[in-house]
């Protein structure tokens, strides 16, 4: 997406939003990140996001240091601050989180969304027979947020959103090939039959090695990167 596109979309987002705080707005930036909008690389421009989301250069900036401290930008000194390339230290702290908690989120959430978790599985397996890669990926992403949704905790949605943003830029390490991504669509659908067969633990247990492969995967592809 160009950047015009994104300064657009954050104005009209801005409209009505009348506590526009540094968290707001490190949120709004952290989900145009985790959405893919804002790639690695990408410079985020000072004045023009201030003019787009209607805030001070004090807020923008505090925001900026929030995003920094969660690792998906960073400023270089005398250019500016640039959504992030993560590391393969920062791939393996990510799924040192995320093989943690969405495995027990599998088998202790109270509010486990399976309708919903069927549905993005069919959306991306519509994806993925034309070959949609962002629509792949957009549904894996969507699939894991749900699934630690079912948990109920407004504080382990806030880290979701922090790792999908961190995980949409290493994803980005992987380029479009499909062959990447359709094996996460095929490994969602097997959660999701095993959740149908009231099979908590073993797919609690499948996530955990599915997230493993996952990892080494990643780490390979950005260090052949680094």
């Amino acid at each position: 997406m160009s950047s015009d596109a994104v300064l657009a979309g954050l104005r009209r987002e801005a409209r009505g939003v009348h506590a526009q705080t540094a968290q707001w707005v490190a949120a709004v930036l952290r989900q145009r990140i985790a959405d893919g909008e804002l790639t690695p690389g990408t410079k985020l421009p000072e004045e023009a996001l201030r003019e787009a989301l209607g805030v001070s250069r004090n807020t923008l900036r505090e925001a900026f240091a929030t995003l920094h401290a969660e690792r998906v930008v960073h400023r270089i000194p005398n250019r500016g601050v640039f959504v992030a390339h993560p590391t393969a230290e920062d791939v393996r702290e990510i799924y040192r989180v995320r093989k943690l908690v969405e495995p027990a989120a599998l088998l202790w959430a109270s509010e486990l969304d399976l309708e919903g978790l069927r549905a993005i599985v069919t959306r991306a397996r519509e994806a993925m027979a034309v070959m949609d890669v962002p629509g792949m990926a957009g549904a894996n992403q969507e699939f894991h947020r749900t699934i630690l949704r079912g948990a109920g905790s407004g504080r382990l949605d806030v880290l979701m959103e922090q790792v999908l943003a961190e995980m949409r830029l290493v994803f980005a390490a992987m380029g479009w090939d499909p062959r990447f991504h359709a094996p996460y669509v095929e490994g969602n659908e097997r959660i999701v039959q095993l959740l149908t067969a009231g099979d908590r633990a073993l797919a609690s247990e499948y996530l955990r090695e599915y997230l493993s492969r996952a990892e080494e995967q990643l780490v390979d592809a950005v260090q052949g990167r680094e």
